[in-house]
């Protein structure tokens, strides 16, 4: 039995909005846990292009507050780099932008819906105010090319990696980096929904582009060294896997006796679980990304959070 336990006694800090560049905005919602995503934007001459909305209805209202702040240009175009609701819940208060993502960026929205349609037994103490479904109506395959007046913005698809839907957001002529949740700075990487082999992949893809300042799905701007704690990480996912399911041990058996190690450290450590029923599914030879009995992580998840949601601030 899952313990609804309130986290609300703690409080996240401030949003803090980043200036990376002339016209580059970050963000940030630390401490990047669950829920506490990044965000950002592209001020042009003639209007604003932004990436990604927040988890609650108030976090995202806070998030527009931030950008009239800056520029009370009309927000003409915002980009989803994948569905989760943390990045597209908020979707629905930029009425007036055409939102792009990934072709299953919309038909995992569809499929999934809303928390407030679709109770979410994972966390409890959230806010989440009157959202409404708005996925992307504007989608691509591989890539897509768009521009902030002067200013070249590309979108590549990734997945499957964090989910199946994942799109980074480059902007090449000052090498910055949107990397949506293929990064976390100081969070431990989730990609239940995704795919290990398929994040490997894409974070040796990411090595590509000449990265001078990336803002992460999730915790602190950074730069590219950044990826290889990804990799070190989502490696030792695999043997680790690999260990238990040779041994016939469940995901939840097998987290339940690893030692974190030097990812001890990371905040919301429980991903493992969900971690490790995808690595398993990869192990049995499924397609990467292919669809896993997710209840039945999340439950184990929970489980080895000592029985109680996860812990969740936003």
């Amino acid at each position: 039995m899952t313990n609804i336990h309130s986290h609300n006694e703690q409080k996240a800090p401030i949003p803090t909005l980043e200036q990376v560049s002339s016209n580059v905005y970050a963000y940030v919602q630390l401490d990047g846990s669950w829920g506490l995503n990044n965000t950002g934007f592209i001020v042009g001459e003639n209007g604003i292009t932004v990436i990604d909305t927040c988890f609650t209805e108030k976090r995202t209202k806070a998030f527009i507050k931030a950008i009239t702040k800056v520029s009370k240009l009309p927000i003409r175009t915002l980009v989803n780099t994948h569905q989760h609701g943390d990045h597209t819940n908020g979707n629905y208060q930029l009425p007036h932008a055409t939102i792009i993502g990934h072709e299953l960026c919309r038909k995992e929205m569809l499929d999934i819906n809303v928390p407030t349609v679709n109770p979410n037994p994972m966390y409890s103490g959230v806010e989440w105010g009157n959202l409404i479904l708005s996925p992307p109506f504007v989608t691509f395959e591989k890539e897509l090319t768009l521009y902030s007046d002067y200013t070249k913005i590309e979108l590549h698809y990734m997945g499957p990696a964090h989910t199946t839907n994942d799109v980074i957001v480059w902007i090449p002529e000052q090498c910055i980096l949107f990397s949506g949740d293929l990064l976390f700075n100081g969070g431990t990487p989730f990609v239940m929904m995704g795919s290990v082999e398929g994040s490997l992949r894409a974070l040796r893809e990411l090595k590509n582009f000449p990265s001078r300042t990336i803002v992460p799905g999730h915790g602190s701007i950074c730069d590219s060294r950044i990826i290889e704690d990804m990799e070190k990480y989502l490696q030792f996912i695999q043997k680790t896997a690999k260990s238990g399911f040779s041994k016939g041990l469940s995901p939840l058996e097998t987290a339940l006796s690893t030692d974190l190690g030097e990812f001890s450290e990371w905040h919301d450590k429980e991903r493992i679980v969900g971690n490790l029923h995808r690595a398993y599914s990869e192990l049995r030879g499924e397609a990467l990304g292919s669809k896993i009995d997710i209840k039945s992580a999340v439950s184990d998840m929970l489980t080895y959070n000592g029985g109680n949601t996860v812990r969740c601030i936003a």
